[in-house]
């Protein structure tokens, strides 16, 4: 070989020396950039943990936006549907559901291995449940208010009076409302036999769960009234839990259970379906009433089968 390179070939190398300085400088500035911050400092750690604190944060920002916007679209709601005001916004549900157990003095014989009965939901929250019993007013504007509203709430059926109009509550479930139990034909069960109750409580879980796919897992006994064969009998078909009431509203009042005639966190509202032929008002001025109540005493409705 020539002991001196061709101009040729000189210069070849000089470009592959500056082509590989550069590619030096550059690596050392991307290496720069991933150990520093924008600022010049060092960058924060992106390890495991710094990426789930992340993503919480990131979710709490946007669970803030959704409410945002659920507020603002709850506010045009309570304006279009004649509102005192606009309902406040439930928080989020419990991680875990909070344990039932039977209110003291509604125990039947051997009530640990009952389903519980209860008028309110043990939680700290300032949050209540409103359900709605039978379903013989099958308003579509209760529909409508409802769901623009963003109220969530819980039927409780009666076979004889939903009968004719099926398809109302398939409406209804397809909104979001769960629906559960209040027997076929809404009989005082206490004064039936054991037979005669399993028949109104196992046969109704049977049709809801032929017409709406699901088997419910609450009831509530018609009247409020019960004894050991009826919760026996609903234990036997699957029911988890029978929630009574503290209070019940009316569209032109409100009555209670509790002696200081007010609200209190996980209280459960017991409402009906009715219209004015029945009641001095229609559903949606039953929903009026009952959430001024609520809301004047700075009260969210949230979901029943969140927290049980």
């Amino acid at each position: 070989m020539p002991a001196k390179l061709t101009r040729s070939r000189r210069g070849r190398a000089q470009r592959r020396a500056v082509a590989a300085a550069l590619l030096v400088a550059l690596l050392g500035s991307a290496c720069a950039a991933e150990s520093t911050d924008g600022a010049g400092g060092p960058k924060a750690d992106r390890g495991p943990e710094a990426r789930k604190e992340a993503g919480a944060a990131g979710a709490l920002a946007a669970r803030a936006a959704r409410i945002k916007r659920d507020q603002t679209a709850r506010a045009a709601a309570a304006k279009k549907w004649g509102l005192a005001r606009t309902p406040l916004a439930a928080p989020p549900p419990p991680a875990v559901k909070p344990k039932i157990t039977t209110r003291k003095g509604f125990e039947v014989e051997g009530q640990e291995s009952m389903p519980p009965v209860f008028t309110t939901v043990p939680v700290k929250e300032k949050v209540v449940f409103l359900t709605i019993d039978d379903g013989a007013e099958k308003d579509p504007d209760l529909l409508r208010m409802m769901s623009d509203l963003r109220i969530p709430y819980s039927a409780f059926l009666s076979d004889y009076v939903i009968n004719d109009n099926y398809a109302y509550f398939q409406r209804m479930q397809d909104r979001g409302v769960s629906l559960h139990n209040h027997t076929l034909n809404h009989r005082y069960l206490p004064g039936l036999s054991y037979a005669a109750q399993k028949r109104e409580i196992c046969d109704q879980q049977d049709k809801l769960e032929k017409r709406y796919g699901k088997r419910p897992p609450l009831f509530r006994p018609p009247y409020g009234n019960y004894n050991r064969d009826t919760l026996r009998a609903a234990r036997s078909c699957g029911v988890k839990a029978v929630p009574l009431w503290a209070a019940e509203a009316f569209p032109d009042h409100m009555e209670w259970r509790e002696w200081d005639r007010d609200l209190h966190p996980g209280d459960i509202i017991l409402t009906h379906f009715r219209g004015s032929d029945e009641w001095k008002g229609s559903m949606p001025d039953l929903i009026r009433k009952v959430m001024k109540t609520v809301t004047d005493k700075g009260y969210a409705v949230a979901k029943l089968e969140d927290y049980v």
